[in-house]
């Protein structure tokens, strides 16, 4: 019980932040996710430096990640007309050519997996700016990005317990299965139906495609994600939400649902 009631506070903590962060004004999901997209690097480098032959400079990796997310946010914004990316691009480009000073035991694998943390986290985060910012300033389709997520994640769950027999990827993830998606996936058309409500200027058909990409991109990231740990032999990526593990596991699925999304939306404003 004990454990429940934990895990029931840090959750609803957890969501109070996200969504209030997103609804509040654009300057509190600056705030907010520029710590989380830097503790979600941070906790994806202290996994991959456990390996012997992985050292990479962790608060140089963060710090590029919150550069990165910066940059993006400025520039999706429009608040300011500077060419912020080639600052980015300069700071990768010194993060590498310092490795050459490191005189570290495989500073090839240190490279291989510095860009991969900004490939697949930092970017992802950094794209949350572009959907927020797709026509103008759109938080609530920000919100359904999470909402869509935490609704499928609520129906997999839910439906694969009580009727899950066949395995979806059980190599990576052995308590997923077939029928747990499909009950996700149903759970999401509900949320893109709801979000359609709100904002009428996307056909309900367009909600629901929105949901459905998101329910399997969001499954990818989550077992790209179960994969790391299982190679790893980890169970959870950190332990700053009681009872849910790191921040890494909270934003798994986003971390390919948000760039799916976002090319998708960029197809529908662009009309």
């Amino acid at each position: 019980m004990n454990n429940f009631v934990k895990r029931t506070l840090s959750g609803f903590i957890f969501v109070t932040l996200v969504v209030g962060s997103i609804l509040l004004s654009h300057f509190t999901f600056l705030a907010v996710f520029t710590l989380i997209c830097g503790w979600t690097v941070y906790e994806f480098h202290k996994l991959t430096n456990q390996q012997s032959n992985v050292n990479v400079n962790i608060w140089v990796a963060v710090f590029g990640a919150i550069l990165l997310f910066i940059s993006s946010f400025i520039s999706a914004s429009g608040s300011w007309h500077f060419p912020i990316f080639p600052i980015y691009g300069l700071y990768v480009i010194l993060s590498l050519i310092s490795e050459l000073y490191q005189q570290k035991t495989n500073p090839i694998h240190n490279w291989a997996y510095f860009m991969l943390g900004q490939l697949i986290v930092a970017l992802p985060f950094s794209v949350l700016n572009f959907i927020l910012f797709i026509s103008d300033y759109q938080p609530i389709i920000l919100l359904a990005v999470f909402a869509t997520i935490w609704v499928n994640d609520t129906g997999a769950y839910l439906v694969g317990v009580t009727f899950g027999k066949h395995r979806l990827f059980e190599r990576i993830s052995p308590k997923k299965s077939w029928e747990g998606f499909i009950g996700g996936s149903l759970f999401a058309l509900l949320s893109g139906f709801a979000f359609s409500l709100f904002i009428p200027q996307i056909s309900l058909i367009n909600w629901l495609v929105f949901s459905e990409i998101i329910v399997v991109f969001g499954t990818f990231g989550d077992l790209i994600e179960s994969l790391l740990k299982r190679t790893l032999d980890v169970k959870d990526s950190g332990n700053v939400i009681p009872g849910h593990g790191g921040l890494l596991d909270r934003f798994d699925s986003m971390l390919l649902a948000a760039p799916a999304v976002f090319i998708y939306l960029s197809f529908l404003f662009t009309k």
